[in-house]
């Protein structure tokens, strides 16, 4: 590896129906506590994506999370149903990659088709040669072949393969994403062409961008994959808020994120937001690692290899990297590959396929990876909006694990509480109250937060059958 030569206030800011119109303040319940309960009976419920636009939720009822339209609704018309917006692609806009030369990809991409629910129209068969490097003809076959078979509606892909992970200069997943470019390659310590999805709110990459984020099913063989799998389906809904981790080591030149890191802990800290932990050991006066430690969510760091990470256990949708030259060499490298962190107990992982030096930008920024995450999207929308130059990068994971989907429904006689993790900082939300679920709809409450955060928005006197979160229209 060689070098290269948020303002924040207090939740819930109140809009114009603070404390009137039916709405109330959530800002003193932060943390998670319902405000304004009655004393008549309750009830609650899980809404999830639909991906098509709103989330559906009745208050008594668990919406399914793969990605339907059912609506949750109970027929009951004294309880309220919510919708929420769209905040993730769904299992029905993505695309499956299958190299039907290679039993491993054919047994894992028919594993995750079902375990996803994903249409069996959404699977592109391949035929590509064995090796750690994919030709460039070849890939441009394999790409025109990609190309053809999808509709505008894919809006992301799975590759069901572990090798080839390389085209040329690229990753393949980078490659299939953004197309095979020579702009997304550098000679040593060279900065490359940007991503236009760093960071973007799109939450339809291939409309808005022509761009469909990849990520690998990487694994050193189809037990492990189909392992990786289950834990992406068991983290959907968890909601966890820790712990994380974000270690600057005593490798300096593998440690130019730790100002990153810093940021990271820095935006989550306030109560509803993540138990994140910067720990500097630049001094070297503690350890590079974690050991023996439970239920990580986030794990980043800068190594070349970094000890005992089999040793601790890690949460489902758990994220864990570290910047080093050759990560991204799966599912062996001569370092550490990116996969041993799955192998671990992650469920996804980054590094890049060729030597990249330590250019921050080449690598996940924790700081927009975890937002992204915490307020709902996937795994695969998360991490590819983190790095702001993904050219030389291979994203491996289960992609569709959506840890915060949806939002937490309580109806406690004429009170309504949404809990949810979705409301990106700065933008002004509405929630409306409607007579069908067409509307039409009148805000009942208007508020924005400052920083990712979980919080309770209660609506008091709310009679009325339908309700819907949505960003302000002005």
């Amino acid at each position: 590896m060689r070098p290269p030569q948020l303002v924040l206030v207090l939740p819930l800011a109140c809009g114009v129906a603070c404390n009137g119109g039916g709405g109330a303040d959530p800002a003193a319940t932060s943390s998670g506590t319902s405000t304004g309960g009655s004393t008549g009976g309750s009830s609650s419920s899980t809404a999830g994506s639909t991906g098509t636009g709103v989330d559906a939720t009745s208050s008594t009822g668990t919406l399914d999370t793969s990605g339907s339209d059912s609506s949750g609704t109970t027929g009951d018309p004294a309880i309220p149903e919510v919708l929420l917006p769209r905040t993730s692609i769904a299992a029905a806009e993505l695309g499956v990659l299958v190299n039907d030369d290679d039993p491993q990809s054919v047994a894992v991409a028919e594993a995750y088709v079902a375990a996803r629910g994903i249409p069996a129209a959404n699977v592109v068969h391949l035929a590509l040669p064995p090796g750690a490097v994919l030709p460039e003809t070849d890939f441009a076959a394999a790409k025109a072949t990609v190309d053809a078979a999808l509709g505008d509606d894919i809006q992301a892909l799975a590759i069901t393969w572990t090798q080839p992970y390389r085209v040329a200069c690229m990753s393949v997943t980078a490659a299939f994403a953004l197309g095979f470019d020579l702009q997304y390659c550098s000679t040593p310590c060279n900065e490359t062409a940007p991503s236009p999805y760093y960071d973007s709110p799109s939450l339809a990459p291939w409309t808005d961008l022509g761009i469909r984020p990849t990520m690998m099913l990487a694994g050193t063989d189809t037990d492990a994959v189909l392992a990786l799998v289950d834990r992406g389906v068991a983290a959907d809904g968890t909601r966890p808020f820790g712990d994380g981790y974000l270690i600057r080591t005593t490798d300096a030149d593998r440690s130019t994120r730790s100002p990153l890191f810093e940021q990271t802990v820095e935006l989550f800290d306030h109560d509803g937001g993540l138990m994140l932990t910067y720990l500097d050991n630049a001094d070297g006066a503690g350890l590079d690692y974690l050991e023996d430690t439970a239920d990580v969510l986030f794990y980043f760091t800068g190594l070349a290899n970094v000890p005992q990470i089999a040793t601790n256990t890690y949460l489902p949708g758990a994220m864990a990297d570290h910047l080093t030259s050759y990560g991204g060499e799966v599912p062996t490298s001569s370092q550490m590959s990116a996969v041993a962190w799955l192998e671990a107990g992650a469920t996804g992982s980054y590094g890049t396929v060729v030597e990249p030096c330590n250019y921050p930008a080449k690598f996940p920024n924790p700081v927009v990876a975890t937002a992204h995450y915490f307020r709902g999207q996937t795994l695969v929308e998360a991490y590819w909006k983190s790095v702001a130059m993904p050219g030389e990068g291979l994203f491996i994971g289960e992609p569709l694990a959506r840890p915060w989907a949806g939002a937490t429904v309580d109806f406690d006689g004429d009170t309504l509480t949404i809990r949810t993790t979705l409301l990106a900082p700065g933008v002004d939300y509405d929630v409306q109250a409607g007579d069908t679920i067409d509307g039409p709809w009148a805000t009942v409450f208007t508020g924005s937060v400052p920083y990712p955060v979980f919080l309770p928005i209660a609506i008091a006197d709310a009679t009325a059958p339908y309700y819907r979160l949505v960003p302000s229209a002005g």
